[in-house]
């Protein structure tokens, strides 16, 4: 097909634009041209690698996440969408200067970018929504997202999944009125319920797979799944990672902060004396904060593909960057989730038979450190779950899936 120049616009976290840049690479590759709206902190490497890149507004960067001082798990998903809902009315005009600025062919947003959605959809362009976190799809086949529910055709957990269904939604919906107000002003049509603000695009890929996705016998027909996208900014390894001989427990947790110091020392407490090396990315957390067993290296932040390539296992908070990067690299995962869409990530592995599902409320050495020794045990299915992620195609997909919606939609206006 004839060249054509993609807008990329992302949510603020590298877990948001990380897994999209395989298929910004892709593209360029095909002779497309490709601009990036994103986080201030995610210019540098695109720049690096020679794309056109620009900030979002400050305002939506200003706009933290605060879901770490819930007590819930609902609790979480409520403050995750009230964040979304008061970003959102900043990213209609920052759409629209991108829009101005570049005058794309394609425009793919991130699916958490509420009102950048909304702006592409009223300003009548191709476009596309990019999920790189579980899609929240509603189907009658599979438990309501967000509590981690293990899915079941017993006709009791039907039963179950049907009543929470039904119950859940409106406790998000509550917040849905100023995203309303937004769509009405922008000529669009309100959504009912929130998990509708993810499906708006005629294209939704999900950079994901089976088996961290359900079989769904009624999926949308616009949801794409295209499978991980794996990338790390590039860095020689460093010389202590080098010297390490036995295997390695990588231990990671949140890039945005959640409060999850305690993951991070109960496994370098579990794991201390162990017969393996331990490497610990902090991210958030200050690396000087933690106690460090002789069999231990803590740093805030490594390339994690350096580390995975000879992993053992990895202890995480289930953010879905990590988990689907180690089960790439066929090691399986422990994950003991905090919040947001990790309960949903850790039942999905543990369902996938690729790791262990630690609840948080069990998050002691003794049980963390059982529960690692089980997760090592698991590598040949981490490595088949692995395949599977891979077979769906990854940026060739993503990227085929996107030239093909750029040609519909020029063909539609012809």
């Amino acid at each position: 097909m004839d060249m054509s120049r993609y807008l990329i616009y992302t949510a603020p976290g590298s877990g948001h634009l990380y897994p999209l840049i395989p298929t910004m690479l892709e593209l360029r590759a095909r002779g497309h041209e490709v601009v990036v709206m994103s986080e201030r902190d995610g210019l540098p490497p695109l720049r690096d690698l020679g794309f056109e890149a620009e900030p979002i507004a400050p305002e939506i960067e200003a706009r933290g996440d605060d879901t770490w001082k819930a007590w819930t798990p609902i609790g979480a998903m409520r403050r995750s969408v009230a964040m979304y809902v008061d970003r959102a009315r900043y990213e209609v005009a920052d759409l629209w200067r991108a829009l101005a600025h570049w005058n794309p062919d394609f425009v793919l947003v991130d699916n958490n970018c509420w009102g950048a959605a909304a702006a592409a959809q009223a300003a009548g362009v191709a476009w596309a929504q990019a999920a790189t976190f579980l899609l929240p799809l509603v189907t009658p086949d599979a438990p309501p997202f967000g509590l981690g529910l293990k899915p079941s055709r017993h006709p009791l957990a039907r039963l179950r999944d049907a009543i929470l269904a039904r119950s859940a939604l409106p406790i998000f919906d509550v917040l849905l009125p100023p995203v309303n107000a937004m769509r009405r002003e922008l000529g669009l049509r309100p959504v009912k319920h929130v998990p509708e603000l993810y499906m708006q695009a005629p294209l939704v890929l999900s950079y994901t797979a089976a088996p961290l996705e359900y079989h769904r016998t009624c999926l949308p027909r616009s949801v794409r799944f295209v499978g991980p996208g794996e990338w790390d900014p590039p860095a020689a390894e460093p010389a202590w990672l080098a010297a390490m001989r036995r295997p390695i427990v990588l231990v990671t947790g949140s890039t945005l902060f959640q409060d999850d110091a305690e993951l991070v020392q109960t496994a370098l407490d579990a794991l201390a004396g162990e017969p393996y090396d331990v490497v610990a990315t902090t991210a958030s957390l200050d690396p000087s904060d933690f106690r460090v067993p002789a069999n231990a290296h803590v740093e805030r932040f490594v390339p994690h593909s350096a580390v995975l390539r000879r992993a053992a296992a990895v202890v995480c908070h289930g953010g879905m960057g990590i988990t689907q990067k180690a089960l790439l690299n066929g090691v399986p995962v422990c994950v003991v989730p905090f919040g947001r869409d990790q309960l949903e990530v850790a039942r999905r592995v543990d369902v996938a038979g690729a790791g262990v599902r630690l609840p948080k409320s069990r998050l002691r050495a003794d049980d963390l450190r059982a529960a690692v020794r089980r997760t090592i045990g698991l590598k040949e299915q981490a490595e088949r779950a692995g395949e599977r992620l891979r077979a769906a195609g990854g940026a060739r997909a993503a990227a085929d899936a996107l030239e093909q919606a750029t040609i519909a939609h020029s063909r539609m206006g012809a």
